[in-house]
């Protein structure tokens, strides 16, 4: 048997999704080499390997299983205590390939990495760059977030701190009068955002990478107002909350359009400023200022600028808003003329079915591949177009349970390979090509179930197949014996050819 066919019956055996737990056992052991750790990372395992996994001896069989997306993300807390700060970090980083939505860890987990007073026994990592990558790893949601002002833990009430602006004014009254000096320290050295004269004394030692974040954000004084303008450097004014009317209606003159196409969507506009943008020379301006009569709330100006200017192929990650517009608001985006205001629409997970098929047979191709890849409810024929005609998509839309699996024989003669390989897996197919001239398509067809024993053993014997027909749900668990006897004993024989012994034999 060749090293080549040995490594392909070992992945397609750990990807059966038939194999039974003392299969998979098996492939956790160090014979099975790297296929174990790839198992271990990419696909939902048995509760009885699940648990040899977190118990194993290797690094990198726990730090693969820290990375699953397939697995209850509870079953993986001991991870968050693991003795290496290798794993502890990958399971803070999140699941690899980072799917755009992102799984939260529980409440438990996420105080354990937070609190941490130490990277692990191995010496690898810090608890604080294991907290940094979580706090990138988008695996911390909202409501967590909301509940550090209150929590029991002084260290997450200093969390809490960090977004000051974020703070009720009750919250920010009790961290400041919070009994844990350090708390009271971390809440006046974060108050300091909201005091235009304050900002403009720290601003000077604030690196030059977060200046325009600060003074896009926080409250600013007159001076630093008029440094903006001396700076020719008006953005940050254009979309800070902060900003005083009057400088806003000093913006809304502005000379470069992309400045006051960022002004006609402030939700705080004045009347007047949005007739005047309304009829600016500037499409984009004029656009910008019609999408929505007024007034308007900082919440819907968020789930507008989520969504314009992105494309259709656009993979932005699929987060949590901090502050969602009602439901009413997003219903009457739904039924607008405006197309951006039904991509927002399409983008709301929440939204009643009857939006959902009236936004499925949209004459805007971006609503539609928006609801595709954000409603739950979106229906399979639309999934099925999107992953068609849009390969961008195609990894978040099979990650997705609605997706269809069934029905797909009429895009057997596709020209994308990648389309076929989808129809080739159809069970319902009569004849999986198995002689495509693409490999990926064959390897598929050679995992279609509807296959007899007889020819999957013919293709264990040829590279082209071996793997797909290893990953075969209709193998039958003595043959995968079989197949690892061959591949991890040092004795193996060679491979069974076509009209070799039967599909259980040994």
């Amino acid at each position: 048997m060749s090293d080549l066919v040995r490594e392909l019956w070992l992945r397609g055996v750990a990807f059966n999704p038939a194999a039974p737990s003392d299969v998979l056992m098996r492939l956790i052991d160090p014979a099975a080499g790297e296929v174990g750790a790839l198992m271990c990372e990419g696909r939902d395992l048995p509760g009885t390997v699940v648990e040899a996994a977190l118990r194993h001896p290797a690094v990198r069989i726990r730090g693969a299983l820290a990375r699953n997306r397939h697995i209850d993300t509870g079953l993986l807390a001991p991870l968050a205590t693991d003795p290496s700060g290798i794993v502890r970090h990958r399971l803070a980083t999140g699941a690899h390939p980072r799917p755009r939505r992102v799984r939260p860890l529980p409440d438990a987990t996420l105080v354990t990495l937070l609190t941490a007073q130490d990277g692990g026994e191995d010496g690898m990592l810090t608890a604080n760059e294991i907290r940094q990558d979580l706090d990138f790893s988008r695996q911390i949601p909202l409501s967590f977030q909301r509940s550090l002002a209150g929590h029991e833990h002084p260290e997450l009430r200093v969390r809490a701190t960090w977004s000051w602006q974020s703070l009720t004014p009750a919250q920010q009254e009790a961290l400041l009068a919070d009994p844990n000096p350090v708390v009271r320290e971390a809440a006046r050295e974060s108050c300091w955002v909201l005091d235009g004269e304050a900002v403009e004394a720290k601003l000077p030692s604030i690196g030059s990478h977060s200046k325009s974040f600060v003074l896009g954000t926080c409250a600013l004084s007159p001076a630093l107002v008029e440094k903006c303008f001396a700076d020719d450097d008006p953005y940050p004014l254009a979309w800070n909350r902060h900003t005083p009317a009057h400088v806003v209606a000093r913006l809304a003159r502005h000379p470069e359009a992309k400045v006051r196409e960022m002004v006609a969507a402030r939700p705080d506009l004045e009347p007047d400023l949005v007739t005047a943008l309304g009829q600016d020379p500037d499409e984009n301006v004029r656009m910008r200022a019609r999408l929505h009569p007024f007034p308007r709330t900082w919440a819907e100006h968020g789930a507008i600028h989520a969504v314009i200017g992105h494309g259709p192929n656009c993979t932005c990650p699929i987060t949590e808003a901090d502050d969602e517009p009602s439901p009413d608001w997003f219903a009457a985006c739904a039924v607008s003329e405006e197309p951006v205001l039904r991509q927002v629409a399409a983008s709301r997970p929440g939204l009643p079915a009857e939006l959902v098929e009236t936004l499925a047979r949209d004459e805007d191709e971006e609503v539609r591949i928006r609801l595709a890849c954000h409603h739950p409810q979106a229906p399979p024929h639309l999934l099925l177009d999107v992953f068609a005609t849009r390969p961008a998509h195609r990894p978040h839309l099979l990650t997705l349970p609605t997706f269809p699996r069934t029905g797909l024989t009429h895009l057997i003669t596709h020209p994308d390979p990648e389309v076929r390989a989808l129809a080739a897996a159809d069970p319902g197919l009569a004849e999986p090509p198995l002689q495509d001239p693409d490999a990926t398509v064959c390897r598929a067809a050679a995992a279609n179930p509807s296959l007899a024993p007889e020819t999957l053993e013919s293709l264990l014997a040829d590279p082209r197949t071996a793997e797909g027909a290893a990953a075969n749900p209709s193998l039958p668990g003595t043959r995968m014996h079989a197949l690892l006897d061959h591949c991890l004993n040092s004795a193996a024989t060679p491979a069974t050819t076509a009209g070799h012994r039967g599909p259980t034999a040994g």
